[in-house]
This record gives C-alpha cells, sequence and structure tokens, in this order.
C-alpha cells in the first residue's frame, strides 16, 4: 500500500511540474475505462529534455490487444492516436501490463520490460509488478530517494518494515498453503485408501458372506434330504413294526381260538352229549390257515367270496382293510382319550376352537388331520395349516384342483380326493408339484380319463379306482420313480392302451392292481420290480409265453373271474418263476388243473371252475412242494382224483378244500398228507368212511389234523370205524352233520 502511495507522489509531482513548465498546453483528455487497475513496474523512462517528466496513464491500464491500431493525426505532427484517443508527444502510457509506450513526434514506440537479474537471496514480487525485488535493495532504493531514514511524518515511513513483514507473512502464508495442500492430498490419498480397502474388505465380507449362505443353503438341502430319508425309513420301520405286531395279534388271536377249541373238546369229553357237540361244532367259527371259511352253498359267480391267500400270502387289500380297521380304532381311543385331557386345559381347547373356526362348513380337525367327508364342498377350501399331514376330502362335488390349492398346507402326506367329479382337464399340471412330502394319493370316483400330470416324485401310493381312464402313456409316470402301489381298477384300459415303456420309470414299483378293466391278454411291459399283479374280472383269454419274462420278482399272480382254460396257458409263461408263491385262476374255464405250473408255487386258487380231473403228477415238479389247494365249487367225481394226483404234495400239503364237488368217496392219498391241518369234504357224494381214508393207523405220530368237515354227504355216522379219525385232534373239530340221509 505505501509503494501506491510513493508511486502516486511521483505522479503528481511529474504532473505539476510539467503543468508549471507550460501553462498554456492542455491536458490530454479521454474516457475513463472500467478495468483491473494496473501499476507499471521497473523505472520509468527519463525525459530527455523538454518535458523533463513523465506522464503515467492508468486509464489504459488492462488493455489487451493482439495490434494496437495507432495513427498519426494529420496537419498535427508531434501528436499521437491511440484507440481514437490523442496523445501527447513525448507522453507515456502502459497499454499492458510490464509493457510501456512512447508518443515520439507523432510516432507510438512501445518497449516490453525487462526483469534485471537479482543478486540477492529474499526476492519478492508485489501483487500487480511484473519484476521481482529483493527486500534489501527495495529498503535501499527508498531510502536513496528519501534521502535518509524517512522520517514518522514521510508517507514512506514504516514502509520498509512493514514489507518485510508483509513479505515474511506472504512466504509463511505460501508455505502454510504448501502445506496444507500436501495435508490435503495426503489426507485425501489417506482416505481414498482407506476408502479401498473398506470397499476390499467390503466386497471380501460379501464374498465370505455368500459363500457361507451358500453352505448354509448346501447344508440345509443336504439335512432336509437327510431328514426325508429318515423319515422315509421311520414310516417304513414303523410299518414293519405295525405288520409284525398285526401278524403277531393274528398269531395270538389264532392260538387262542386254538386253545379255546382245545377246551371245548375236554369239555366234551367229560360227558356232554353228542347232539350238544354238534350244536356247539355248528356256531363255532371254522379256522383255517388263511382264516378262509368257505360257504354252505355253491354261490353265484356274481357272489362268491374272495380267496384269502394264506398269512404270508394274503391280499394286500384285505392287509389293508384290516390296517384301516385298527387305525380307525386306534384313532377312536385317542380321540376318547384327548377329550378326556381336553377337560382341564383350557388354552388348548381355545386353540382348538380357533382352528375349527378356520375350517370350512361339515370339516373337523384332529391333530394332524383335517376331514371334510361329504362336506357338499365344490373346490378345495383353503386351508393355511403348515402342520398338516393328511387331508380327507372324500364324497364332495369337487370338479377342479387349481395350481395354488395346496400352497397353506405344504407338508400333507396323505390326500383323499375320491368320489368327487374331477375332470382330467380340471387339475392344474403345477397343482401337486409343491407337496415334497406327498406319499398316498386317491382319486378314486372320479371322472378323470388319464392320469394326472405333475404328480411329486415323493408319491408311494396312488389309486385311481372306478374312473373312465382309457390310456396309458409312455409319460403317464414319468419321475414316480418312488412309487410302490398303483391301483388302476375299474377303468376302461385293454392292452392296447398300455404303452409298454409306461412302467421304465417306476423301478419301485411292487403292488399293481389293474382289475376290472378290458384286458384279454397280460398287458406287456410290466416292470421288474412286481410282486403282486391283480389283474382279476377282465376278459382274458391266454397267457403266452413271455407275458412275465420282465417281472422274475412276482410272488402272487391274482386272474380270478377271467376266461382263461387249460390249452391257453403257455408251458413256460410261469414255470421257471423262483418267487411266484400263489396264483389265483378261480373262476375261469378250467376243465382240468394246469400243468406247468410255477416250481415255487405254495398257494393255488382255482375255486369255481368247470374241473373234472385232477391228472396225475400235476405238482410233483413243485419245490418244496404245494402247501394250500382250493378245488371248491367244481365237478370233480369219484374217478377225477387219481393216485398219484397228489404226488409231490404228501409232506407240504396243509390246507385243501375239495367240498361243493361229486366225489363218491375220500380221495386217494389223503391218508398220506402227514401236514394237513385243514380239509374239507363237505357237500360231496360220499357214502362211507373207512379206517384208513383220512388217518393212517399205522402212522404213530402225534395228530395233525386241526379241523375236518364232512357234512352234507351221505355218511351214516354210526357205521365210521372208531379209529377213522385217529389223526384228528379233537373229535369236537371233525363235522358230521348235518347228513343227507333219512
Amino acid at each position: 500500500m505505501r509503494l501506491w502511495l510513493l508511486l502516486a507522489v511521483s505522479f503528481f509531482c511529474c504532473l505539476s511540474f510539467s503543468v508549471a513548465k507550460h501553462p498554456n498546453r492542455p491536458l490530454a483528455s479521454g474516457r475513463r475505462r472500467r478495468g483491473k487497475k494496473m501499476v507499471r513496474q521497473g523505472k520509468m523512462p527519463k525525459d530527455s529534455g523538454d518535458n523533463g517528466a513523465l506522464l503515467f496513464i492508468e486509464t489504459y491500464k488492462g488493455v489487451q490487444e493482439p495490434k494496437p491500431d495507432y495513427n498519426v493525426i494529420p496537419g498535427n505532427t508531434g501528436q499521437c492516436v491511440f484507440q481514437g484517443i490523442t496523445m501527447f508527444d513525448k507522453t507515456v502510457w502502459s497499454p499492458k501490463p510490464c509493457v510501456t509506450c512512447l508518443c515520439s513526434s507523432g510516432e507510438v514506440v512501445c518497449d516490453e520490460m525487462q526483469c534485471p537479474l537479482l543478486q540477492c537471496q529474499l526476492k519478492f514480487k508485489p501483487i500487480g509488478e511484473c519484476c521481482p525485488i529483493c527486500i534489501d535493495s527495495k529498503v535501499h532504493e527508498v531510502s536513496e530517494n528519501s534521502g535518509d531514514s524517512p522520517a514518522p511524518n514521510d508517507p514512506s515511513y514504516g514502509t520498509i518494515p512493514h514489507l518485510q513483514t508483509q513479505t515474511e507473512e506472504s512466504l509463511r502464508r505460501q508455505k502454510q498453503k504448501e502445506e496444507e495442500e500436501r495435508i490435503r492430498k495426503k489426507d485425501t490419498e489417506r482416505k481414498k485408501r482407506k476408502k479401498q480397502k473398506k470397499e476390499a474388505e467390503r466386497l471380501r465380507k460379501q464374498l465370505e458372506e455368500q459363500a457361507k449362505e451358500e453352505e448354509l443353503r448346501r447344508l440345509r438341502e443336504e439335512a432336509e434330504e437327510k431328514a426325508a430319508a429318515e423319515e422315509m425309513r421311520r414310516r417304513m420301520e414303523e410299518h414293519r413294526r405295525a405288520e409284525e405286531e398285526r401278524m403277531r395279534r393274528l398269531e395270538m388271536e389264532q392260538r387262542e381260538m386254538l386253545r379255546a377249541f382245545e377246551e371245548a373238546a375236554e369239555r366234551a369229553q367229560r360227558g356232554r352229549r353228542e347232539e350238544e357237540e354238534d350244536a356247539e361244532e355248528e356256531e363255532m367259527v371254522w379256522l383255517r390257515g388263511d382264516v378262509f371259511q368257505m360257504p354252505s352253498h355253491r354261490p353265484t359267480p356274481a357272489s362268491l367270496p374272495p380267496l384269502s391267500a394264506p398269512p404270508h400270502t394274503r391280499d394286500a387289500s384285505q392287509m389293508e382293510g384290516v390296517e384301516e380297521e385298527e387305525e380307525e380304532e386306534e384313532e377312536e381311543e385317542e380321540g376318547e382319550e384327548e377329550e378326556e385331557g381336553v377337560i382341564g386345559e383350557k388354552e388348548e381347547d381355545e386353540e382348538s376352537r380357533r382352528i375349527t373356526y378356520l375350517l370350512p362348513k361339515g370339516c373337523t380337525i384332529s391333530d394332524v388331520i383335517v376331514s371334510c367327508e361329504n362336506a357338499k364342498l365344490t373346490s378345495i377350501p383353503a386351508l393355511s395349516i403348515p402342520e398338516l399331514k393328511s387331508l380327507n376330502l372324500q364324497g364332495n362335488a369337487i370338479t377342479t384342483i387349481p395350481g395354488g390349492a395346496f400352497n397353506g398346507i405344504p407338508n400333507l402326506e396323505w390326500i383323499d380326493l375320491g368320489k368327487n367329479k374331477i375332470l382330467s382337464s380340471g387339475i392344474d399340471p403345477q397343482a401337486f408339484r409343491n407337496l415334497k412330502f406327498l406319499s398316498r394319493l386317491y382319486l378314486d370316483g372320479n371322472l378323470l380319463e388319464v392320469v394326472p400330470r405333475g404328480l411329486p416324485h415323493t408319491l408311494q401310493e396312488l389309486k385311481i379306482n372306478e374312473n373312465n381312464v382309457k390310456e396309458i402313456q409312455e409319460s403317464s409316470f414319468r419321475g414316480l420313480s418312488s412309487l410302490v402301489t398303483l391301483e388302476m381298477e375299474g377303468n376302461l384300459l385293454s392292452e392296447g392302451t398300455v404303452n409298454p415303456k409306461a412302467f421304465v420309470t417306476t423301478k419301485e414299483l411292487t403292488y399293481l392292481r389293474m382289475g376290472r378293466n378290458l384286458f384279454r391278454t397280460i398287458p406287456q411291459g410290466l416292470p421288474p420290480s412286481l410282486q403282486e399283479l391283480h389283474l382279476e374280472n377282465n376278459l382274458i383269454e391266454e397267457i403266452s409265453e413271455g407275458a412275465f419274462n420282465q417281472s422274475k420278482n412276482l410272488n402272487v399272480i391274482m386272474l380270478r373271474h377271467n376266461k382263461l382254460d387249460e390249452t391257453r396257458i403257455a408251458p413256460l409263461a410261469w414255470i421257471n418263476h423262483k418267487s411266484l408263491e400263489s396264483v389265483d385262476l378261480s373262476y375261469n374255464k378250467l376243465h382240468l388243473v394246469p400243468s406247468f405250473l410255477p416250481k415255487s408255487l405254495i398257494h393255488l386258487g382255482l375255486v369255481g371252475n368247470r374241473i373234472e380231473r385232477i391228472p396225475g403228477y400235476v405238482f410233483a415238479h413243485m419245490e418244496p412242494g404245494l402247501e394250500y389247494l382250493y378245488l371248491s365249487f367244481n365237478k370233480l367225481d369219484g374217478e377225477g382224483v387219481e393216485p398219484e394226483s397228489f404226488f409231490g404234495t404228501l409232506n407240504t400239503m396243509t390246507e385243501l378244500c375239495l367240498d361243493h364237488n361229486q366225489l363218491t368217496s375220500v380221495p386217494a392219498g389223503v391218508n398220506e398228507m402227514t401236514s394237513l391241518h385243514f380239509l374239507r369234504l363237505n357237500n360231496n357224494n360220499i357214502r362211507h368212511v373207512g379206517e384208513d381214508s383220512i388217518c393212517d393207523p399205522l402212522n404213530d405220530e402225534d395228530s395233525h389234523l386241526v379241523a375236518l368237515r364232512l357234512e352234507n354227504n351221505f355218511i351214516d355216522p354210526r357205521k365210521i370205524p372208531p379209529s377213522a379219525f385217529s389223526c384228528v385232534r379233537s373229535y369236537s373239530s371233525v363235522v358230521l352233520k348235518p347228513q343227507r340221509i333219512k
């Protein structure tokens, strides 16, 4: 600031000197322009003579032109024109910073200021100056201009120390700015590195979390699969234990009834009259190895009783019925216990009522079972009970199954949709896909024409009985690798509408029911895993040689109520099957006991045919030998049984039914059957029972016959030898009355 004052004082002194020397000379005039004030740096050129002063025009500071326009005023030599402004001769101005111009004899001469080379350590460039200056030289120059050191009243007093202080302050500020800039850059770099580190850490954590989530998901899936497998094993184990328990109970019941038989016999031996014994015998339940009781008269084909298998080969439907009855009894007992326990538990009662309110009218809930049987429903009820395991919708008017019908009950294991009006077109392909635990699905008694699509792979039991299914396509059972039981009775299937490749994917299928259809031959493509095949009530006329070639594990074949005769059964159709133990050919058109029966056969049903003869050695090839033979309701007479007819069964036959035939005597070979427990010869034309007809008097072994029926023949009980029934365990087990003699 003080430098500006010095320059201004110098300018006014020069101007006053010039005016005093030339009082009549007008001053240069011009308009003052806006712009940044500039200070000419360096020393001003000295006047050579006339003017003796310098003229500094601040008005033109800051003017930036690439090439100034200089003119000489015509007729006025010695004056110059600069951008329309007249300059007197010897006038000095600065059009640009660090540029000095002079009007000399009408010409403009400009000179750019050159900065001198300074020989000092401390340099400083004042604001607005062109060249830097030395602080010492500046002090010296100011001192020279003022003579000695300035006085306190001099305007330049205090300028030098202040200038030094200002310079130091400027340098300090500059260093401070540089230091701040360096620190700022360092902070910025540090923040940037920190941010990058945080970003890297975040990405690392994100990757670790993703890896953890993936690992957790994998572990969860493995746990779910393991839990599902464990649940499957548990259910199978429970089913096995239940079956063992049921068999144990049946065995105990049989033993109890046998014991009751023995006690009744003992009471009879103590003096009960024979008539009372006969009356009691008529009321007793007839015991057999498979709990089978034949009717006392020949029934019509429509009312013929089903043939029961022995305990180890019994019809699975009968076993299932017994299981269902037992389950119902257990459920009723559990329900009574729950009702007694709920009386004192108000919270559970309120919860139960709350859940009941969510059910449609006519539906009930018990534990994890919801029953809407015969509730007049027209659609699948919208339920939201994730714990639900079983849903019974039997006997309603449901026509469709939409895609999200079971979204609220994803843990279902059993669904019964029997006796509704469901159409094939009304089942959405996605309806059952989300049921990951569904193992049993019943669709009996609907209007289905094809097997539903999109069934879950966990399905083990599928029932589509009593529908209108006309075709089984190659893809009908695709994905059902866990299917064990399939029932399709009462449909419109035939051998031409069942694709031979339909059962390729059903590698666990063991139980197949296709009765009451339109088959004329055995359907092709049966799976190798099949153990039980039920084709009763069809139109089968022939069993070809390759009918069972793929199904080497067959154990039971049911062919009741068909149109087979012995000439249409190929010799090699099943003779070499090592697992086939039970064959039922009842109610066909057989005239002879078929030859080439399976070697492993144990149970043979031939009830209700037209059999007139049992050929000799027809059972001789069987190993270990036939145990159960049912020939009731045939046309066997006195010549129909040969002495060799039962060869091969004498040590194995356990139950022999020859009732309701035309036999005139006890068949030869019966007395040699050492393992025979049940013998039925009732409703024949037998007139005499010899001493060795039924029991071998030379056999000293214990009695083996448990029950013997001879009623409705022409036998006179008074003419029976005393030792005729010596092999019978108890006389009370021999049924002789009534007879058809007067």
